[in-house]
């Protein structure tokens, strides 16, 4: 989903360095949820490619960024832009009202 030849070190030097904001779905390989909103995510992806960036962080393979932000339900999707939360929803969203969020937080950047 994502250009690796320019990824930062590390998931905060993402979220609090990129110029871009940072869509991140918080998800796992067992839940259904998750697999039913990951097309949604790549759409959201290629739609505002160049204005977004997208990515995903697996709770399961680093428990220590999803503890961070208190991910108790999955999926869960935040937004960051130079450090700050500008968005978080979590359950499997349909297309039209991710978009909607993202619209009007991309909106203010």
């Amino acid at each position: 989903m994502m250009n690796t030849s320019s990824l930062p070190k590390s998931f905060d030097e993402l979220i609090n360095q990129s110029e871009k904001p940072v869509l991140v779905d918080f998800w796992a390989e067992w839940c259904g949820a998750c697999k039913m909103v990951s097309p949604t995510i790549q759409r959201i992806a290629s739609e505002y490619k160049g204005k977004l960036l997208t990515v995903k962080v697996n709770v399961d393979e680093k428990p220590h960024i999803s503890g961070r932000y208190q991910i108790t339900g999955i999926p869960t999707i935040m937004m960051f832009h130079q450090g700050r939360i500008l968005m978080r929803m979590s359950g499997a969203l349909p297309y039209e009202a991710l978009k909607a969020e993202v619209e009007k937080r991309l909106d203010g950047v």
